[in-house]
């Protein structure tokens, strides 16, 4: 299945089609935004290694310091595949966490964002709340 320029692997777990790398001159570097979306439905715990999932699978590697690492929530699993919905027909490339393990087999739990300029990204996930 495809996410945006990403794949479905085996179990669930994403692989890059391509690996995008930035070299642009730093200014425009740091002008970065990695955004992660989790369920906020989800036990703490639960949330955190989804996160970390999220943002490791969507990364390029190597990104600036100055890139803006920004996490949102959605209330359920719905919310977060209307977000897929939309990142998908923006054609924003992102991740999609699909668990493999019970209780949550073959649930969508978080959505991370290959790192990009604010503007692309802000108009699909603008109206979200920040992870608190």
């Amino acid at each position: 299945m495809m996410h945006g320029g990403l794949t479905e692997g085996q179990a669930g777990q994403k692989m890059r089609a391509c690996s995008p790398r930035y070299s642009a001159s730093p200014a425009l570097v740091s002008d970065l935004f990695h955004y992660v979306v989790v369920r906020s439905d989800l036990p703490r715990g639960i949330q955190a290694a989804n996160i970390i999932h999220a943002a490791g699978e969507s990364s390029p590697g190597n990104l600036h310091s100055g890139t803006h690492a920004v996490c949102l929530t959605v209330p359920n699993e719905e919310a977060l595949r209307e977000v897929a919905d939309r990142l998908g027909a923006a054609q924003i490339p992102f991740v999609s966490i699909v668990e493999v393990d019970a209780p949550y087999t073959k649930q969508l739990m978080a959505i991370g964002c290959v790192p990009a300029g604010k503007e692309a990204l802000k108009r699909c996930l603008s109206a979200l709340p920040l992870l608190r």
